[in-house]
Order: structure tokens, then sequence, then C-alpha cells
């Protein structure tokens, strides 16, 4: 039914459980995955006449989201090769990363958006993450929205 499906992360534990949700769909599918991290955009500090010496500078903002990115969707690429899918990462930079979402998986010639109901900035369990609504909103591509029962951690 499906064919390639990006699974997006943030980092977080519960991105991370729904990461391994989403390769266990994936291999159901027997689709291939690709793993997304939305990084911010480097922003210039504009508070001041000029950049602190404590300020990364952007070459090395960019280099440390790019180690970031990679260590977040490793967990992915490493769950679909034990699965024995075909699998690839990436880390891309966005201001608003709902919309950089939608750009790939339609670039990427995705068919399924499989992503978490709530993320690193999630607010309890009453409302959609704003990023997950954001998605829905803008996507003509399926989603498929998991929803852990408990938060990782949680008794």
């Amino acid at each position: 039914m499906y064919r390639k499906i990006l699974i997006t992360t943030d980092g977080s534990a519960v991105s991370s459980k729904t990461a391994c949700a989403g390769v266990a769909f994936a291999e159901q599918m027997g689709a291939e995955v690709l793993a997304l991290f939305v990084a911010p955009e480097y922003q210039y500090p504009i508070y001041v006449e000029i950049i602190p010496p404590s300020y990364p500078s952007e070459e090395e903002y960019l280099a440390a989201m790019r180690r970031a990115g990679q260590e977040h969707v490793q967990s992915i690429l490493d769950a679909a090769n034990q699965r024995g899918l075909r699998c690839e990462g990436m880390t891309a930079f966005a201001e608003n990363t709902a919309h950089k979402i939608v750009d790939v998986a339609a670039s990427s010639g995705c068919d399924l958006i499989f992503m978490g109901s709530h993320g690193r900035s999630g607010w309890g369990q009453l409302l959609l993450g704003s990023v997950t609504n954001k998605v829905l909103a803008h996507t003509t591509i399926p989603v498929l929205v998991h929803r852990l029962i408990k938060e990782p951690g949680s008794a």
C-alpha cells in the first residue's frame, strides 16, 4: 500500500518511541523509510551591534545541527536496517518545521508521513501538537498520527 514513508523526529523520548512504531509500520507495509530531523535555521543576534565571541558562527551552528540531526535519525536508520528495510536519513533546516516536513515528503516521493501527536513542545495530551496540526493542514499526502498511551519513563 505505501512504498516510502517519511518518519519525523525531534530527538525527544516521545519522538523516538513514535519513530520505533513508524519503523514497525513500514516493515508491515514493506516500505522504504526516510527519517527526517528539521533544525531551526541559524539566527544572527539582532540585539547587539557585533556578534559576541561566545556566539557560534553560522558554520559552527550548521555543523552542530547536522551532528545532532544525524544522532536523532540514527536510531531510526538502525531499526530500519535491522528489519531489512531500505532507509535514508536527512537533516533539513527551516524556520517552519511543518512546511519543511511537507516539502521534503513531496519532493522525496513519500506517500505517507508518520509522526507523533506530540513532540518536544507538547502541552500534555489535550491538544494535537502544533507541528502535527500544521502538517495535517498543509499536506495532501496521508499522515498517520501516532499517539503514545503514556509518556516514556512514566510509571
